[in-house]
Formats: structure tokens, sequence, C-alpha cells
């Protein structure tokens, strides 16, 4: 694989991105865009989107991941992912206008950066979008974040017989006991919003109006992806989405938040290579 610098403009801001790509540029005709979740700049965490990069390109897809305004070395206003919209849009012509082979291209992110890429088709409707991948997507809020507390750590630790003892000996417990109370308060107003231009509901809206293929990769060992499982379950919005046929679900049970141990690293970027092959190739071979 090889590895070049590509500058972008976005409304006026040069932007910074590096294209990998097959060495003998006989790259697939769908690419990939790496959408960095923050604030982070365009290696990642553990440099986990540089490895995954490169990985692509040496089995045949080139990657592009970039800077947006104001993070890492592209200049500008810093932002959080409710703003990249245009970002995004521009990181998606540079990259078809620099490799003009390609035909189309998917979208890739972690954590806020896949709620980034489906608010990104809510807004867009982007046709030049072959296919969505999301990994441990972000929809906290403070009702989403109390219901993931009560379900994956207050009922485990309350089985747990040293949390008794303390509560007997006047210890921690009571505080546990205390904000087990007021997380289910805050539980209890999850799943009932009413707000349809919440962004966790305009994320269900981009799944829902997108036909393409969608890869979702939840971590056995994230809050994240539980409190996405958990709104997913829950919202009206979400109702359906996660068993449609369109989409694959995968779950790595050891993985955490970043997948940084390496077999679970090595596995989402197996699972990511087999969908662009078999689901987003699919339309061109």
């Amino acid at each position: 694989m090889k590895e070049s610098v590509l500058r972008l403009a976005c409304e006026g801001t040069p932007l910074v991105g590096i294209l990998a790509e097959p060495s003998d540029g006989a790259a697939a005709e769908v690419g990939l865009l790496i959408i960095v979740g923050g604030p982070q700049y365009r290696a990642g965490s553990h440099r986990q989107f540089t490895l995954l990069a490169r990985h692509l390109a040496a089995n045949g897809f080139a990657a592009l991941r970039f800077d947006y305004r104001g993070m890492g070395d592209s200049p500008g206003e810093a932002r959080d992912f409710l703003g990249v919209e245009a970002d995004i849009a521009a990181a998606i012509s540079a990259l078809l206008a620099a490799r003009p082979t390609l035909k189309r291209v998917a979208l890739w992110g972690l954590c806020d950066a896949a709620s980034a890429a489906l608010l990104y088709l809510e807004s867009t409707r982007d046709d030049r979008v072959a296919g969505v991948a999301l990994l441990n997507p972000w929809v906290r809020s403070a009702a989403t974040l109390a219901q993931t507390h009560v379900k994956h750590y207050y009922w485990r630790r309350l089985r747990e017989r040293g949390f008794w003892l303390k509560l007997l000996k006047g210890g921690v417990g009571g505080a546990a006991l205390r904000g087990l109370a007021s997380n289910l308060r805050l539980a209890r107003g999850a799943g009932h919003k009413t707000d349809s231009r919440s962004f966790q509901d305009r994320m269900a809206a981009g799944l829902r109006g997108f036909g393409g293929p969608t890869l979702l990769v939840l971590s056995g060992d994230d809050y994240t992806a539980s409190e996405f499982a958990s709104c997913a379950a829950a919202s009206p919005a979400w109702a359906g989405l996660l068993k449609r046929p369109a989409l694959d679900l995968h779950e790595i049970p050891t993985a955490d938040h970043t997948f940084s141990a390496l077999p679970d690293h090595d596995a989402q970027c197996r699972i990511c290579l087999d969908w662009l092959r078999t689901r987003c190739l699919a339309k061109y071979t």
C-alpha cells in the first residue's frame, strides 16, 4: 500500500487528509471515508484509524482519514459531531475527485463519528454514499446513561455480598442506593422524548432513509455500546431498524470502546473488509 497527503477545502478552510491506497493504484470501485470521533485527529486512539486505513489499502480499498476544521492539522473553529456535515461532504468530494475510478464512498465512524455519519445522511441524502459502518454509536443523554448504569452496574452490585456488608456497616452502600434511586428516576424518562428533532431521532431517521448496506459493530465491554442498544430497543424512532436485511450486526464480546486489544482491533478490521467486499461492492461486480 502507499499513502499520500490529500488537501481539501471546506467552505474556504483547507483541510488535511491522508489517503491510503493499493500501491499498484488498482483500488476497488468503492472507497472508504473514515470519519473521526472527537475530539481526536486523523490517527485515532492507539493509531486505530491509521491501522484500519492501511489494512484496507493493502487489501484493495482506498481509504481516506482527515482532520475536521479546528482539529489536528486543519485550521478553523473547532466543532463537535453536530456540526461536521460540511466537512464530511468536502471529504467525499475530494476523495472522488482524487481517484476518478471510484464510483461511490462508504462512511465509517466510531462513537460520535458514527452519529455524525447518520446525521449527515439524514440531512443530505447523499447518493454518493454506498454504505455506512457504525461502531459503538453515541446516543448519550442523562436518561440513557442512567438506564445503562441501572442495567449494567447497579443490578450487578446488588447481587454482590460485599455491597450488603458495606451497607450493614454504614459504608458506601448507602450512597450507592441513593445513586440507584437517582438513576432510576432519570431512566424512566428514556425512550419517552417527544422531540422528533433530537439528535438521536435524527440519527434514526438518517438510517431509516438510507437504502444501502449498513454495518453495526458493538463492543461487549463498553457503556456507549450498551446505551445505544438500550436506546434502539426502547425508542419508537429506532423500531425495526436493527433488523433490516441491509444491516449486518456484529458483536465483539471482549472489545472495549476503541477496540484497543489487538485481537479485537484485528477482528473489527476483518469485519469491515468483508463487509466492503460482500455488501458495498455487490452493485459493481
